[in-house]
């Protein structure tokens, strides 16, 4: 097939809020319409699901219409519901798109029973999996089968993309996508401070933060723990950890930080819509995952020059050095996120070290324009093959 003068994109998306795979497509759909003299305009559009009213929009949808993108939504009745089918097809015939992209485990699985990924060139996007439910785990175990089908399968980390061979995808179908962010643009000092106040954190208290969904995979748990432990360890040290995200393990971190007495020690923020007054008032971000793909919050701390301590889970150590751009320890280890903690609130020379450093990073190779430019040579390169 030859490369028409402007491509049209249907992105097919399950997301109710923008988390990083939703934040992601948005900035990416965004960027694509900009002009490049190189390169082909593309124009995406998204279809995506809402179970119930359809009014109010949920957030995601909400998000992407106020990015400026069109937006499809699909009616669910209930939880696997036929209906889906004709209007998934009927969408797909309206917006007549020269490429499908599906990005989760539902999406592809509904692209390939459908018998769309035969008719249109099919790109898939594999975000990793959180396996939170009995119905992630079901589209999870579909994809071994959904994923052989499509003529590309982009994934964002080499751990994800050896993890797909596993399951039958041909390695030469494998695309590995890093991750983007934008440039950091910092909120006025002012609103900082006011957050601080409203979130009660003394004067002079060190901010150790943590950004992400509050579930298992997550490790937070972990986190709450190695606070204690530096409490423990440091009882003159001030600092106060900051959780941003909401999710299914809030309750048990309650519990948690009660029974460990850190009530005042740790602060639930909840999902914030605009996380840039949490970086610029952060001593340290903390990413204390079990499993990753390519984290959008290690991205976002490093171009806000933010010092990382994270655990060398799936792509981290792909996109940081030990003690070059973060500082890097093993999955579930207490003792060893504690301390590299407590090194990065004593030492602020190592973080400014760090920061500085992970920042040229995220500037010579996560940056949206050379983005932008991979994925379009990636969908002419798909229009040739399929064709």
């Amino acid at each position: 097939m030859v490369t028409p003068p402007s491509l049209r994109v249907l992105a097919l998306i399950e997301a109710y809020s923008i988390t990083g795979p939703a934040k992601n497509l948005i900035e990416f759909a965004r960027q694509a319409r900009l002009a490049d003299p190189e390169l082909p305009p593309v124009e995406i559009s998204i279809a995506t699901f809402q179970r119930g009213r359809l009014d109010p929009p949920n957030a995601f949808v909400t998000g992407a219409r106020q990015a400026g993108l069109t937006v499809d939504v699909i009616a669910e009745r209930r939880r696997y519901d036929p209906t889906v089918f004709s209007q998934l097809r009927a969408i797909v015939a309206d917006r007549r798109p020269h490429i499908l992209q599906s990005h989760n485990g539902k999406s592809h699985f509904l692209v390939r029973l459908a018998g769309l990924g035969r008719r249109y060139p099919w790109v898939a996007f594999h975000h990793g999996y959180t396996d939170t439910d009995l119905k992630d785990r079901i589209y999870n175990q579909f994809d071994r089968w959904s994923l052989r089908a499509a003529h590309c399968v982009v994934t964002v980390c080499e751990a994800f993309g050896r993890r797909l061979e596993r399951i039958g995808v041909p390695a030469g179908r494998i695309r590995i996508q890093r991750n983007i962010v934008p440039p950091f643009v910092p909120p006025a000092a002012e609103e900082v401070q006011n957050l601080r106040e409203r979130l009660g954190i003394p004067a002079g208290a060190k901010v150790v933060l943590s950004v992400g969904r509050l579930s298992r995979e997550k490790g937070h748990l972990d986190l709450v723990e190695a606070t204690a432990l530096l409490r423990r360890r440091q009882p003159g040290l001030l600092f106060r950890l900051v959780l941003v995200g909401e999710g299914p393990q809030r309750a048990s971190l309650e519990r948690r930080c009660a029974a460990l007495g850190l009530n005042e020690w740790v602060v639930l923020a909840g999902h914030q819509a605009d996380a840039r007054p949490y970086y610029s008032m952060a001593a340290v971000l903390a990413l204390p995952s079990h499993s990753e793909g390519s984290p959008n919050v290690l991205l976002e701390a490093m171009a806000a020059g933010v010092p990382v301590i994270a655990t060398a889970v799936g792509g981290v150590p792909e996109m940081a050095e030990h003690e070059q751009t973060a500082l890097l320890v093993p999955r579930a280890d207490i003792r060893a996120m504690a301390a590299g903690i407590e090194r990065l609130l004593v030492d602020e020379g190592l973080g400014r070290k760090l920061a500085e450093a992970a920042r040229l990073v995220v500037t010579s190779r996560h940056a949206p324009a050379a983005y932008r430019r991979s994925m379009v040579h990636l969908y002419q390169r798909v229009l040739t093959e399929a064709g």
